[in-house]
């Protein structure tokens, strides 16, 4: 197809986008293609004006009584449940706050010790073996706590691996390198089947995608909100405790926070009912609020559409590069073709590996933002509520002049 004819179904597709209306909600320049968004969602208009306030307002005015009157205090748990519809989880089952890192250890640990109620032969812990390299790390640490060993597992064989042993599974949901999509539905079924706890890593699917976390009854999840949940840089991450296992969740790092009566100030720690239990200390105010405004973009907004969306854009953009790239073996997607199987982000191999940053340098130069992962890979997120069609055939186009 010829580039006129590429550009031409960019803007019908655009056209007929019924997401298109909220790219406007964003600080975006026309010159920019961001394509980072996997990496740090861009800003949402309305979160500056909303910072200004809490700063100015709520803190500079309000200070110490800004917990009651300004809502600070219940804010971990009234966010969670602002993102509880992109998860597929019905309220009181998330809260906001900490690192993902912080909340995959709680999550793992409290698996962990729900699984040795049960059995108290379960000694093994699962690990996705393409994991996030601080995915690995915390489920080492995790298994050394609870003298387990830890064992990594290819996620699509995570069922069949699991055995007597087995106590608990951390799985990612999207690969972040490759952004092939892992089939959570299939993979829970066949740990609960052997008697297993499972623990997802939603970073690159919460916001891009259905989950679905009651329906496929995965009993524990954590994911950052700074990527496609657009929370800004360091947001605080979430954790869900499905409400089966809430009343059990005993997390290895009990805070007052999450004591039952806080203000107690009680020697003895008993945890509080819900996801409140997930909390620890002093919830970090700014950037929690700075979330909660940026989730506004997400009223009114179908989950299936984005990922209807989402799909036709990695699609699209595959189309493109077919089109206006060299070729293998310059250039050859890792992603997935098949749509059950594709995130929402596109990952090329460059050849020579070599080439690949200077190529992102070269991209970055023609107002192309994407991302560099060893060994010469290229990745390139697709924000469907503001990434245009358009976005992807520029993109391609450029990527096409710069491997040339």
């Amino acid at each position: 197809m010829a580039a006129g004819e590429l550009v031409e179904t960019a803007a019908a597709c655009d056209e007929a986008d019924e997401l298109r209306a909220k790219r406007a909600e964003f600080v975006l320049e026309p010159e920019t293609v961001y394509l980072d968004g996997n990496s740090l969602g861009a800003l949402p208009r309305s979160v500056a004006g909303r910072l200004a306030d809490v700063v100015e307002r709520e803190w500079g005015r309000g200070r110490i009584r800004s917990w009651g009157e300004a809502g600070w205090w219940t804010a971990p748990e009234r966010i969670g449940d602002r993102i509880a519809p992109l998860v597929g989880a019905a309220p009181g089952r998330i809260v906001v706050g900490d690192s993902t890192s912080v909340n995959l250890f709680k999550a793992v640990v409290g698996a962990v010790r729900i699984a040795r109620e049960e059995a108290p032969g379960r000694t093994e812990v699962l690990v996705d073996a393409a994991t996030f390299p601080t995915d690995g790390y915390i489920a080492a640490s995790a298994a050394r706590m609870t003298g387990c060993a830890i064992r990594p597992v290819a996620a699509a064989a995570m069922a069949e691996e699991a055995g007597p042993a087995t106590a608990a599974a951390l799985v990612n949901h999207v690969d972040y390198r490759t952004g092939e999509l892992h089939d959570l539905p299939a993979i829970t079924r066949g740990l609960r089947a052997a008697g297993v706890r499972t623990v997802w890593d939603l970073c690159h699917s919460a916001g891009a995608l259905p989950v679905e976390l009651d329906a496929h009854g995965v009993d524990f999840a954590a994911g950052c909100t700074y990527k496609f949940l657009n929370g800004g840089p360091g947001a605080p991450a979430f954790l869900y405790v499905n409400e089966a296992v809430q009343g059990r969740f005993d997390s290895p790092l009990p805070g007052w926070n999450s004591h039952a009566e806080p203000f107690a100030m009680a020697s003895d720690y008993t945890p509080a009912q819900g996801p409140v239990r997930g909390r620890v200390g002093t919830p970090d105010i700014l950037s929690t609020l700075a979330l909660e405004e940026a989730l506004r973009v997400w009223e009114g907004v179908d989950i299936a559409a984005v990922r209807a969306k989402s799909l036709a854009l990695t699609d699209f953009f595959l189309r493109c590069v077919a089109e206006y790239g060299p070729g293998e073996p310059r250039l050859r997607s890792l992603t997935p073709v098949a749509h059950e199987r594709r995130g929402s982000q596109v990952a090329l191999v460059c050849e020579p590996a070599e080439d690949a940053r200077p190529a992102l340098e070269a991209l970055a130069e023609r107002g192309v933002v994407g991302d560099f992962r060893h060994p010469g890979v290229l990745r390139f997120g697709f924000t469907p509520l503001y990434t245009s069609f358009r976005d992807a055939e520029r993109a391609a186009r450029a990527l096409g002049e710069v491997i040339r």
